[in-house]
């Protein structure tokens, strides 16, 4: 019977021994099969990441060249402004020559006339008119403050001297007109204002 029984043992441990070779087998295809999901796992992620990266690096492209449009529209702005300001300084004052020119015409017209003093007088005083008219188009006004308070803003007192005419610190004589654009000061009237 002691054999039968290391017999039995025997079977067992060999039962035994293959059921661990069994497992042990079936473990290392678990192992497998989770490093191949794995595997698969990742190889699915490193795709994902690459189309990813792909559609970024195209959508950065987009960018960059509208970047690139917008750079180019700037200059092409700027350019644009700094010609116009250049024709701005250049013709400036073209709509003032051209008011100017009908002065010029007059005048030359005036130094070709023959005639009396009167008449050249009354032609003088036309082209004054023609040239005064265009001035106040351009927003120069005359300064002249004959009979009225020194004004040191718009006046510059060259003497001083009594009068019974006007009142003290009024303005008894105009030497020289003086001149404002647009109410900026040009040029100051020269007087003589009154000390009694």
């Amino acid at each position: 019977m002691s054999q039968s029984n290391k017999d039995n043992d025997q079977a067992l441990n060999d039962v035994k021994d293959e059921l661990e070779s069994i497992q042990e087998e079936a473990e290392e295809n678990t192992v497998s099969d989770e490093s191949d999901a794995t595997a698969d796992s990742n190889e699915n992620s490193i795709e994902s990441l690459q189309a990813d990266l792909e559609t970024a690096q195209a959508k950065a492209d987009e960018n960059w060249e509208t970047v690139l449009r917008m750079k180019a529209d700037i200059e092409n702005q700027r350019r644009r402004n700094e010609k116009q300001v250049e024709d701005a300084h250049k013709f400036a004052a073209k709509k003032f020559i051209e008011e100017l020119l009908p002065v010029a015409d007059s005048m030359e017209m005036g130094l070709a006339a023959e005639g009396n003093v009167d008449q050249i007088k009354e032609g003088v005083a036309l082209t004054k008119k023609v040239f005064d008219s265009a001035m106040e188009k351009f927003g120069l006004e005359v300064v002249d403050p004959l009979g009225e308070k020194f004004n040191p803003d718009l006046h510059q007192a060259m003497a001083m001297q009594p009068s019974e005419e006007y009142e003290e610190g009024c303005v008894s004589a105009v030497m020289q007109k003086g001149y404002t654009l647009n109410g900026r000061l040009i040029r100051p009237a020269m007087v003589m204002v009154v000390k009694n």
